[in-house]
């Protein structure tokens, strides 16, 4: 459920893709530096946007430094470090955790397990900075797999759930801009909700797994009607957006969020429907 929350490359300026990729790299390090190496591999670009994001509106003392990547040692690379990529890097084991426990739940998967148990140290800690947040968050996503092992059909219901996840991780601070940040993160949790359903409907059809939307595949009206739903959440996420009074990283966040985030359901739509190679 993570990765669709991305840049478009091909329109994005160079200066601004290096500005993306500071933050990127700063918080694959803060993952390290607070959780260890394991960590690492829960970065996400999803998370980035909410490090950007915050970033861009609560305007945080921040540091920057040129650094060597452990991954990428014949290239230095500039990061930043501030709170609220620090928040983010939270953000980041928490999402993972629950997707490890979700995934064991539904499938078994020892795999998951096994990475749950790696992640379980920093969960804690994660869990100890912010308890009613996580809270909140837990008692959602257990109410959204209890909804899956029912088999509930009502996309509505189950993507608002998910929506209510992105809100509580949206609404960094209690003051005058959580609600419209958690309202952002409710329809963008939707829209993430959604394109997964979207991405993975044929492979849980073949595995009889669940997904919401395997009912209505295979009709007439199912491409048309998954993409203006997909739509919809979008532009409920911008207005919200919009209301932020941000400046800086405006070109970097409306990338994102007006054509970035549309690159993987382009992917996606072609791959399904044979259009040309896949590409955007």
């Amino acid at each position: 459920m993570f990765g669709y929350v991305v840049v478009n490359k091909p329109e994005m300026k160079i200066k601004d893709m290096d500005v993306y990729q500071s933050f990127y790299c700063g918080l694959c390090q803060c993952l390290h530096e607070r959780y260890g190496r394991i960590a690492q591999t829960t970065l996400n670009f999803d998370m980035t946007f909410v490090a950007i994001l915050l970033s861009a509106l609560y305007e945080p003392n921040e540091r920057k430094k040129v650094f060597r990547c452990g991954f990428h040692p014949t290239t230095k690379r500039m990061i930043r470090s501030n709170p609220c990529i620090e928040y983010a890097a939270d953000m980041t084991i928490l999402l993972t955790y629950m997707k490890c426990e979700d995934d064991w739940n539904d499938d078994k998967k020892i795999t998951r397990l096994a990475y749950e148990k790696l992640l379980a140290k920093a969960y804690r800690q994660v869990k100890a900075r912010y308890p009613e947040k996580l809270d909140a968050i837990e008692d959602t996503m257990k109410e959204l797999t209890q909804k899956e092992q029912q088999n509930e059909m009502d996309i509505d219901r189950m993507s608002a759930l998910f929506g209510k996840v992105m809100g509580e991780i949206l609404s960094y601070q209690n003051d005058e801009w959580q609600h419209g940040l958690y309202r952002m993160g409710d329809y963008l949790g939707r829209f993430i909700y959604l394109l997964d359903a979207y991405d993975d409907v044929e492979d849980d059809i073949a595995h009889n797994q669940y997904n919401p939307l395997k009912k209505d595949f295979g009709e007439t009206y199912f491409e048309d009607r998954s993409k203006l739903i997909l739509e919809t959440m979008v532009a409920e996420a911008a207005i919200e957006y919009e209301k932020l009074p941000i400046l800086e990283y405006q070109d970097i966040l409306r990338n994102i969020i007006y054509s970035g985030i549309w690159t993987k359901y382009e992917m996606i739509r072609k791959k399904r429907l044979g259009e040309e190679d896949g590409s955007i």
